[in-house]
């Protein structure tokens, strides 16, 4: 995965907010990456109504 690379939001991994939970089936663009506290990497995904949130790279394919 790369910055710039169109991706879909495919599944959750974890129990999320409500708004976070709209953007399954979603598309939107790689902004950047995140670690997280367990040392996982994760990406920030960028969406077309300008809102972004992580996800693991196992929550999100290519488009």
């Amino acid at each position: 995965m790369e910055i710039g690379q169109k991706v879909k939001v495919f599944r959750l991994r974890d129990r999320v907010s409500p708004p976070i939970v709209k953007k399954l089936g979603q598309v939107g663009i790689i902004q950047g990456y995140k670690v997280t506290d367990g040392g996982s990497i994760g990406v920030v995904v960028l969406f077309d109504d300008n809102s972004s949130s992580w996800f693991f790279e196992d929550e999100i394919k290519p488009v």
